[in-house]
C-alpha cells in the first residue's frame, strides 16, 4: 500500500507524560530514508523540549518495527559518490547522538522486524521493550555491506565477541536470545503486550524528572572514564541532586512518614 504524497513520516501521540514517535513507512517496513530520519530527528528534539513530556517512545506502524536502511536510497547514493554517501550516514548518525543527548529516557518498542539500521536505531534508544515474537540483527555483511554506524553502540551494549558475531554472521536472533546478551531490555508476551508497555512507560514518566535526566547524562558522561573519574563525576551529580527541589520534597515526605 503507498502512501498519500505528502504524509508524514513520523507522527506523535502524547498521554500521561509519554510521547509516543510512530515511524509512518509501513509499505516499506518502516526503512529509514532521509525525510524520516530527519522528520524524527525534529519531533524528537520537539518531545525533549516539551515540559508536559517525561519519556519519549519510539515505535514503528505495521507490522514491524524497522527494517533498516532504505536500499533505494543507498543504491542512488552509490552514484553520487562518497561525500553523499557520508552525508546520509551522518544524517542517521545525528539521530543516534540526539538519541543519548536527549535529556528524557528514549524508549524504543519493539514489535515485528528490527533489522539493519532499524536494529541501529533500537541499540541507540536507553531502553527496548520487545515482543516475544521481535527479531533483531544486522544483515548488512550479506549485502557487502557493514553495519558501521551502530558498531560504538553496539560493542558497548552487549560486550566484543556477541557484537563480533552478530556483525560478521549477518544472522537473526529472537527477542529471548536479545534479551540474553543485553541487547534489548525487556521481552513481553505477545498477548497483552501494547497494555503492558504502556503501564511500563507510564510507571517510567512518574519518576522524577529532574533526578532522570541527571541520572541519564551520568550514566552517559563517565562512559571512558577511569574509576576515580567516574567517582568524582558521581560525587558532583550526587551534591547537586540533593539540593533539588525534587529530593528535597522526596526527603520530607520519606521522614514524614516515618514520624506517623
Amino acid at each position: 500500500m503507498s502512501r498519500p504524497p505528502g504524509s508524514p513520516s513520523v507522527s506523535r501521540e502524547s498521554a500521561a507524560g509519554v510521547a509516543t514517535l510512530k515511524l509512518r513507512r509501513e509499505h516499506k517496513r518502516n526503512a529509514l530514508n532521509a525525510a524520516l530520519v530527519g522528520e524524527l530527528r525534529a519531533a524528537l528534539a520537539e518531545a525533549d523540549r516539551d515540559v508536559a513530556v517525561r519519556v519519549i517512545a519510539i515505535q514503528g506502524a505495521g507490522t514491524d518495527f524497522c527494517a533498516g536502511a532504505d536500499l533505494d536510497e543507498i543504491a542512488a547514493s552509490q552514484g553520487r559518490g562518497l561525500e553523499a554517501g557520508l552525508a546520509d550516514a551522518q544524517h542517521l548518525g545525528a539521530l543516534f547522538r540526539e538519541i543519548r543527548q536527549a535529556a528524557k529516557p528514549v524508549v524504543a518498542i519493539v514489535h515485528g522486524r528490527a533489522l539493519g539500521g532499524g536494529c541501529g536505531l533500537a541499540t541507540a534508544c536507553d531502553l527496548v521493550l520487545a515482543s516475544e515474537t521481535a527479531t533483531f540483527g544486522y544483515p548488512e555483511v550479506h549485502l557487502g555491506f557493514v553495519p558501521a554506524l551502530v558498531m560504538a553502540m553496539l560493542r558497548r551494549k552487549v560486550g566484543e565477541s556477541a557484537a563480533f558475531e552478530l556483525a560478521v554472521r549477518g544472522h537473526r536472533i529472537d527477542a529471548t536470545e536479545a534479551a540474553s546478551i543485553g541487547l534489548i531490555t525487556r521481552v513481553i508476551p505477545e498477548e497483552g503486550f501494547e497494555p503492558a508497555v504502556d503501564r511500563y512507560l507510564r510507571d517510567l514518566a512518574r519518576r522524577p524528572p529532574g533526578a532522570v535526566a541527571l541520572t541519564k547524562r551520568l550514566f552517559y558522561d563517565i562512559e571512558g572514564a577511569d574509576f576515580a573519574d567516574a567517582i568524582a563525576r558521581g560525587a558532583e551529580v550526587n551534591a547537586a541532586a540533593r539540593l533539588s527541589d525534587e529530593c528535597r520534597d522526596g526527603v520530607r515526605r520519606f521522614l514524614g512518614k516515618k514520624g506517623d
